[in-house]
């Protein structure tokens, strides 16, 4: 899921966010960014002298500006360049903090491409991780360690392409790389950060059959009220449901499972 940062690493992450949405309202290639600033997290990963010289407290931070400059003018956006150079200069709790909120803006800047479709953003990421979930060839032809990315990603191109938007695409292929614990986990981080930009929050249901339109609303207008925002179910049948239904909301858990109150009940004779 969503990475957590702390400390000042968090902070960092907190202002860069706010710079990259200003730079985006003033019209700046959001796809393009969203590519450049994922290219350089990538970089900053597999070159582990750089990342030590860009995230060392000891170091000037026009001194680590100017070094990036060198490295990556002409090979990315200007607004790109300005972010990275942004990044450099500020503290970092951990080293590895530097690239992963790197990709973090890139999938900022990815979802933010899509405009006012994020909505049917979202849904694409969310049925896409479905697909692979319920279909143990493409789960494994995905996790397949002697397969490389660049094949994987033709992979996934070949399914979507034509079907979903260039950002579903994009976002898609990026969670291939191996920098979430699995594809399913990045698909999921990728949908919360679709919903936070279209003012909602993500809720899974998982239920043992599909849910009636009404029920669904019903049900969306309750976690509404309860979380004050909009909330976006993501419903999933699970057949291990005997009844009743499943909600997980970020770290919050409702279990109204029809096998839960069983146990519940048990436990209450028990005692």
């Amino acid at each position: 899921m969503a990475r957590t940062m702390r400390g000042a690493s968090a902070d960092a992450l907190a202002d860069l966010t706010s710079i990259l949405v200003g730079k985006l309202g003033g019209g700046a290639d959001a796809s393009r960014i969203g590519d450049d600033l994922f290219t350089v997290s990538s970089l900053l990963r597999s070159e582990a002298a750089l990342r030590r010289v860009v995230t060392d407290v000891s170091v000037d931070a026009p001194a680590k500006k100017n070094l990036v400059t060198g490295l990556l003018a002409g090979k990315v956006d200007e607004v790109s360049l300005d972010l990275v150079g942004e990044a450099v200069s500020r503290r970092w709790t951990v080293s590895r903090d530097l690239a992963d909120a790197l990709e973090t803006l890139s999938e900022v800047a990815v979802v933010r491409s899509a405009g006012t479709e994020s909505g049917r953003l979202a849904d694409e990421l969310f049925a896409f991780g479905q697909a692979v979930n319920d279909n143990p060839g493409l789960r494994d032809a995905l996790s397949d360690p002697s397969r490389s990315v660049e094949d994987k990603s033709a992979l996934v191109r070949g399914l979507l392409e034509g079907k979903a938007l260039p950002a579903t695409i994009t976002l898609a292929t990026q969670s291939l790389a191996g920098t979430y614990r699995t594809v399913a986990a990045a698909l999921a981080t990728y949908q919360q950060v679709a919903a936070e930009v279209h003012g909602e929050r993500v809720a899974t249901v998982r239920v043992a059959h599909p849910l009636a339109e009404a029920d669904r609303q019903r049900l969306a207008d309750a976690l509404s009220r309860q979380y004050g925002r909009p909330i976006q179910l993501n419903v999933v049948i699970d057949p291990e449901v005997i009844g009743g239904l499943r909600v997980e909301i970020g770290d919050d858990v409702i279990d109204g499972t029809v096998e839960t109150r069983l146990a519940d009940a048990r436990r209450k004779l028990a005692g």
